[in-house]
C-alpha cells in the first residue's frame, strides 16, 4: 500500500458557506480559517507528512479592497496563533508563495513562522499564500537560470521550487463541488489523486481527513506505467 505523505487542500466555498447561513462573507473566510486547524489536528497523528493549504491566490488580489484588506488582517492574526500552535506541537511550518506585494510586515510575520518552527519533525503545514502555480515554477525557472544551469530539466528545476523538500502531492482535495486545479501545486500535482466534495470548507470536519485517507487507498495508482 503506497503511503499517502502529502495531501493538499484547495480551500474553496467560504463565500458560498456565508451566503448560505446568511452572514457577511468575511466570516465565511473566518471559519474557514477556523477548520484549517481542525484539519491539522487530525491529520498530525496520521501518516501524513505534509499537509498544504491553498489560502490565497495571486489571482485573489482581484476581489474587492474590504475583502482583501480582511483577508490580510485575519491572516496577521491566524499565522501568529498557528506559530505558537506547532512550537507547542511539535508542527513545522512553511510558506509557499510570492513576498510582493504583500505587507513587509506580514510577509515577515510569515517568515518568522518559518524561522521558529523549522526544527520540528511532525507534520509539516504549508501555507500557500500569494501562492500560484505558473509563477512558481516561472520563478524557479529565474533561479535556475541565475544559478548557471546549463539545461533546465525537470530534475534541475525542481531544486528550485518553493521549498523544495516538500514532496509532490499525492492527494489534492477540493471543497464546495468545484471540479478544477485553479492552479494548486501545479508542479507536485503532476500524478496526485484528487477528491472533489460538495462540503464547503467551513464545513469539513475532522471525519472528512479520515475520509480522504480511506478515498486516497482505494485507489490504484500506476503513475503512469
Amino acid at each position: 500500500m503506497e503511503k499517502l505523505r502529502h495531501i493538499g487542500f484547495i480551500v474553496d466555498g467560504n463565500r458560498r458557506w456565508a451566503k448560505a447561513h446568511g452572514l457577511p462573507t468575511i466570516e465565511g473566510h473566518r471559519k474557514g480559517f477556523d477548520k484549517v486547524e481542525v484539519v491539522i489536528d487530525e491529520l498530525k497523528g496520521t501518516e501524513v507528512e505534509f499537509v498544504s493549504f491553498y489560502l490565497f491566490s495571486t489571482e485573489n488580489w482581484g476581489r474587492s479592497k474590504a475583502e482583501v484588506d480582511y483577508l490580510m488582517d485575519l491572516a496577521r492574526k491566524k499565522i501568529e496563533h498557528l506559530t505558537k500552535k506547532a512550537e507547542k506541537e511539535n508542527l513545522r511550518i512553511v510558506v509557499m508563495g510570492r513576498a510582493d506585494p504583500v505587507e513587509p510586515k506580514l510577509w515577515t510575520k510569515m517568515m518568522d513562522a518559518e524561522e521558529r518552527t523549522k526544527d520540528n519533525t511532525g507534520l509539516t503545514i504549508c501555507v500557500c499564500f500569494n501562492y500560484g502555480g505558473h509563477w512558481e515554477i516561472a520563478d524557479a525557472a529565474t533561479k535556475a537560470i541565475a544559478a548557471g544551469e546549463q539545461a533546465v530539466t525537470p530534475e534541475a528545476l525542481e531544486k528550485y521550487l518553493y521549498h523544495p523538500e516538500v514532496p509532490a502531492c499525492d492527494l489534492i482535495v477540493r471543497t464546495s463541488g468545484e471540479e478544477r486545479i485553479s492552479g494548486f501545486q501545479l508542479w507536485r500535482a503532476a500524478y496526485a489523486e484528487f477528491w472533489f466534495i460538495k462540503k464547503n470548507f467551513p464545513d469539513i470536519e475532522a471525519e472528512d481527513c479520515q475520509l480522504a485517507i480511506s478515498e486516497y487507498h482505494a485507489r490504484s495508482r500506476r503513475h503512469g506505467k
